[in-house]
């Protein structure tokens, strides 16, 4: 990118004329490129070479900034790190795809065969690619290991749920079921050399694919590092098992907070990047607590049982009085005392005969174990089993196992939850990532001493400027003077004030007095320059739907629109909505998805506690948005001395991608562009959206072919909107914000300039 504090003195380069259009009857032929004959020519991949920056900026207040990147010294930049295929197999050749498998078996192959590995430290993924510094003996070896199984699907036999035989018997053969063992078969192959001279290449500007290899390496190993120390691993993102890092978010979810750690190549040179992340668990503890807290009943017998099925599924479990580990399959059909299952006893005189007899779950653990059960009786056993085979726990002797990622989509109040709770002070950020560093104690781990990877432990410090405010113009050209990054409209009018002549009120609060709301509104746009005429209606939530919680907020909703079509003699320019909790209110999505997806009506949602002429500005600056208004400007657009922008007409994209929350998979995405619009402003600006494929960051409607003259994708209407919106101009150039992908096609077939801004 070119430096913003640099006058631009270059002449614009001249492009040359696009190529001219190919005749409709001409089809194009591919042309293969071969070294011999029936061999195609094998074409390499471009090299990624970062864009060279030009030199530091000059403006602002020089200022000394503390980073959360630790500098890291590579002493060993001669080593070469070998890169192994590993394939985990059963004794009977099926694949080991069980979670967590992979790594206890290569732990078990490191410990039992060292030395025909040579001692060597191994670096695993936990999947199919192994790492070591140096050569393993051979290009390919060969293990077989055994590991005790401590898995549930052994745990008991013939649907008992301790097992079959006599008290004693069944208690002896539960003991030994705990070290029964599997035997796994491991090949390693051998299957490439990265050269570590990468990382030192790719700080000195030469990035290259084998840099961005070697750097994996290293994260792989930070990832191993965490694995051992019991951590939960998310990605590069490890969360420990202390009751300290929870937070309560509601509806048996915690927040747990932890840190993502990795390598990054820098200008100052190779550093760990260090951060505070959080996930989601499931609430550790007793299974009814969860199912009390996750379903907000009072009781274990209010639980509605088909939804605590689908969310105890594949969740993991440990059972008193054992202390063994499980993974739930679901819930018996029938209550504790009468779900009955088969239970062999050995009879006779000398305990040579078989028999077999039907027991509930309640009468076993009563009879045979000597457990009372206090409140499971009537209440739905967990299974542990399989479909055929099931193995049933009473309820009370159940807790769930800490460290489970809750993947579910969060409710709004816990998404509010997690927000308000995840915020930290800078102090306070920085003592959690030192401690972190401190905790993980990377100097310890064996593979980053053989590369001679060292750490610092202080922060790095960086130099920062603090740039000055953006000089504002607010109506009649008055000056709009910003402090502390904020800006205060009082006794100012907006730039393009909007009229509201169609409009109504919605109220969902009991407590808001409407009348006072509309007149101080009204009072407070004239002295905007907002015109608003009185509303239309106002329409009061009827105080029964208001008052009960059992009412769904989409059926209010419903019912509230139901009102309002009933009444408005058409659609209504904008409707002011008064929800009844300033925070968290069940009552804004449904409403803003029925407003903006089905009518396409502007809407704007308040909860206000204490109305003053501030409050209402703030209002008002957002209604005069939405409704095509102008509140401000940049100084600089007013006299047109945006560099490069205002010089030729340009127009400016910003693109981004959202995705549905982790448990969402079959929500699609939706796309969103922007464009500048009216030049050479560049704070008007106009949105496109659209759906996509879930969890496909490319955006694929930009260019959109629906025949082979007619386009009707988002740079089209881009476009189109800003020649219509700045005299018939057509952009020069193009500049385009975008978050990580980018698709080139859209712009090259409007053969334009462009420069594109990723992040």
């Amino acid at each position: 990118m070119d430096n913003p504090d640099s006058e631009v003195t270059e002449e614009r380069e001249v492009l040359p004329p696009p190529p001219p259009l190919v005749p409709p009857n001409v089809v194009p032929q591919r042309v293969e490129l071969e070294d011999t004959p029936g061999q195609p020519k094998k074409v390499s991949k471009p090299k990624r070479v970062p864009m060279a920056r030009p030199g530091m900026g000059r403006k602002g207040k020089p200022i000394q900034l503390l980073s959360n990147h630790f500098r890291v010294n590579v002493v060993n930049v001669t080593s070469i790190f070998f890169h192994y295929s590993v394939s985990i197999c059963y004794e009977d050749g099926r694949p080991a795809e069980g979670k967590g498998i992979g790594r206890r078996v290569m732990d078990k192959v490191h410990e039992t065969y060292d030395t025909e590995l040579e001692g060597k430290d191994l670096a695993y993924d936990g999947e199919k690619s192994l790492f070591t510094v140096g050569p393993l003996p051979r290009n390919k070896l060969e293990f077989t290991v055994v590991l005790e199984d401590l898995s549930s699907n052994r745990a008991a036999g013939n649907g008992s749920p301790g097992g079959s035989g006599s008290p004693n018997e069944s208690e002896r053969k539960r003991l030994r079921r705990q070290f029964q063992s599997k035997t796994f078969k491991v090949e390693i192959s051998f299957a490439a050399k990265i050269q570590m001279q990468a990382i030192g290449d790719a700080l000195r500007g030469k990035e290259s694919e084998s840099s961005q290899e070697a750097l994996r390496v290293l994260d792989i190993i930070l990832r191993q590092h965490a694995a051992k120390q019991g951590c939960l691993l998310v990605r590069q993102s490890f969360f420990h098992n202390d009751p300290k890092n929870f937070t309560d978010l509601g509806g048996g979810v915690l927040g747990c907070r932890g840190f993502h750690s990795s390598f990054r190549p820098s200008q100052g040179g190779l550093s760990l990047n260090i951060d505070v992340s959080t996930t989601m668990i499931v609430q550790p503890g007793p299974v009814v607590d969860f199912l009390i807290a996750n379903q907000n009943v009072r009781s274990p017998y209010e639980i509605d049982w088909v939804k605590a099925k689908r969310m105890l599924k594949n969740l993991r479990i440990k059972t008193r009085p054992s202390n063994m580990e499980y993974k739930i399959t679901g819930l018996s059909e029938l209550p504790c005392n009468e779900q009955l299952f088969s239970l062999k006893q050995k009879n006779g005189r000398d305990g040579d005969e078989i028999q077999t007899i039907e027991v509930t779950v309640y009468d076993y653990f009563l009879q045979y174990r000597h457990i009372e059960l206090q409140y499971s009786a009537k209440l739905p056993c967990i299974n542990v089993g399989k479909p055929k085979r099931p193995t049933y726990f009473p309820l009370e002797l159940c807790s769930l196992v800490s460290l489970q990622r809750y993947t579910k989509a969060l409710s709004t109040h816990q998404r509010s939850s997690l927000v308000e709770k995840s915020r930290q002070k800078p102090k306070e950020r920085m003592d959690v990532l030192t401690n972190a560093l401190k905790t993980s104690n990377y100097d310890a781990d064996p593979m980053l001493r053989t590369c001679g990877v060292t750490i610092n432990t202080h922060f790095t410090q960086v130099d920062g400027r603090v740039l000055p405010a953006p000089a504002l113009k607010a109506g009649n050209g008055d000056d709009l003077l910003t402090r502390n990054g904020r800006w205060n409209f009082n006794n100012k009018k907006f730039v393009q004030p909007s009229k509201i002549e169609r409009w109504a009120v919605v109220n969902f609060s009991a407590r808001c007095d409407i009348r006072s709301l509309v007149r101080d509104l009204i009072k407070c746009g004239e002295q905007k320059g907002i015109f608003i005429e009185p509303p239309f209606d106002v329409f009061e939530e009827n105080g029964q739907s208001r008052d009960s919680k059992r009412i769904p907020s989409p059926l209010r909703v419903e019912r509230m629109f139901e009102q309002i079509k009933s009444k408005l003699p058409g659609q209504p320019q904008f409707l002011l909505c008064i929800l009844p909790e300033r925070k968290n209110s069940d009552i804004y999505g449904p409403w803003k998805r029925k407003n903006l997806a089905e009518f396409g009506i502007v809407t704007q949602c308040i909860a206000p506690t204490r109305i003053n002429d501030q409050y209402l500005t703030n209002v008002l600056l957002k209604i005069n948005a939405k409704l095509g208004g102008m509140n401000s400007f940049l100084s600089i657009e007013h006299t047109h001395a945006v560099p490069i922008v205002s010089k030729a007409p340009t127009i400016i994209l910003g693109m981004d991608v959202s995705h549905g929350s982790p448990g969402q998979s079959d929500v699609p995405s939706i796309a969103a562009v922007v464009n500048s619009r009216q030049w050479p402003l560049i704070s008007r600006y106009r949105a496109s959206v659209r759906t996509q494929s879930p969890k496909v960051e490319m955006i694929d409607s930009l260019f959109k072919r629906v025949s082979d003259t007619e386009d009707s994708g988002i740079i089209r209407e881009a476009l189109l909107d800003f020649y219509v919106s700045s005299g018939k101009r057509k952009p020069d150039q193009i500049i385009i914000f975008r978050y990580f992908a980018f698709d080139k096609q859209s712009f090259s077939v409007c053969g334009l300039p462009y420069c594109c801004v990723a992040f």
